[in-house]
């Protein structure tokens, strides 16, 4: 094989302060999927960096990315790759990049919005009435901005043909993957992962992993079992096993819990799967069957029972009402603690449980 004849192309285009996690991921993966070992000659995969005026790409760490080339003809390319950066007042829109997009949509180049560069792909046009994967950390940004967008936030990236969006971050490695595995097999993806010290891909329709945010949480062993919680949100996790992840005693973790939170490990992880389900009502089209299944509960019954219990009113309630100011994407914890539990509760569980209960009291 030459360098001529490359299974897979992939043509970037590199925003201005562009995310360089989402990048390299993606990049890697080909690189590694290109040729034997690891020599990185773009034998059966070949990439173009680009942007509007062929200058080096900055991105939003101050890494700058060289050499680019301006904007190529896009049906050279199996794919746009559209890698997007950071959102606020000071980024102005790159309009000879939304009118490349849409020349490359124009000629049915697949396009590909990777972390923010599905907002570009918005902006340009090109996905009126698609959906679009977005990261649970732009979520907001994103309904705020464009409300005429079916945003998909409770997975890693959404194949819709024509036009693929992905989460970002770490997920652009699993995406690139996908499209190696499609185009050269795969061995290829897998030598590509394996070289990357990732274990297996994960397919478009893996969750997401949420947030969990504590104030003045400083025990390095509850922040590794909070870590862990979070992750397996949807399986039974017993507490002797959290302990040995952990590498301490169940009797230990338990008086960890105890001691900073206020709660037992059961009670937290049950409470995070419960905030987690609400998230997914809120910010998801999913049935209230398929989120108390994602979350771990044994049926549908159970998870609205205990949804009651914890909130005051039913899931299907919770999305037919719209009580979204009773969650934050930002920051999931565990539920409204009991009297006798609050002089354990770290301020920030304490400012939003009262917040919960102003909320319901104006509703």
């Amino acid at each position: 094989m030459t360098d001529a004849s490359p299974l897979l192309t992939v043509g970037f285009v590199l925003l201005q302060r562009f995310t360089l996690l989402p990048f390299a991921a993606f990049v890697d993966c080909l690189r590694l999927a290109a040729d034997e070992g690891d020599r990185s000659r773009q034998l059966r995969c070949h990439w173009t960096f680009m942007t509007g005026d062929g200058q080096p790409a900055l991105s939003s760490c101050g890494a700058a990315v060289a050499p680019c080339q301006p904007f190529a003809d896009p049906t050279r390319f199996d794919y746009l790759v559209v890698i997007g950066g950071v959102q606020d007042a000071q980024d102005h829109t790159d309009r000879v990049a939304l009118d490349y997009i849409r020349r490359a949509a124009a000629a049915s180049v697949p396009l590909v919005g990777v972390c923010t560069g599905v907002f570009a792909l918005i902006q340009a046009g090109v996905m009126p009435g698609r959906r679009c994967c977005v990261s649970w950390y732009h979520h907001g940004d994103l309904t705020r901005r464009f409300p005429q967008v079916t945003p998909v936030a409770d997975r890693l990236f959404v194949d819709d043909g024509d036009l693929i969006t992905c989460a970002g971050g770490s997920a652009a490695a699993d995406l690139a993957a996908y499209l190696v595995e499609r185009h050269l097999g795969r061995a290829w993806a897998m030598k590509s992962l394996h070289i990357m010290l990732i274990d297996e891909g994960r397919r478009g329709e893996h969750p997401q992993p949420q947030p969990v945010v504590f104030e003045r949480v400083a025990d390095r062993a509850l922040r590794r079992a909070i870590d862990i919680i979070s992750q397996h949100l949807g399986e039974s996790l017993s507490i002797d096993d959290l302990a040995r992840r952990v590498g301490t005693s169940r009797r230990n973790i338990e008086r960890k819990f105890r001691d900073e939170l206020g709660v037992t490990p059961q009670r937290f992880m049950r409470n995070l799967r419960l905030r987690y389900g609400l998230w997914l009502l809120h910010y998801t089209p999913r049935t209230v069957t398929d989120i108390g299944e994602q979350c771990g509960f044994s049926d549908t019954a159970h998870f609205s029972r205990q949804f009651r219990e914890t909130f005051g009113y039913s899931p299907s309630r919770a999305r037919k009402t719209g009580h979204e100011q009773a969650v934050d994407p930002f920051f999931l914890h565990i539920g409204q603690p009991e009297s006798a539990q609050r002089r354990h509760e770290p301020a920030a569980v304490l400012r939003l449980n009262a917040k919960i209960q102003n909320d319901a009291t104006n509703k």
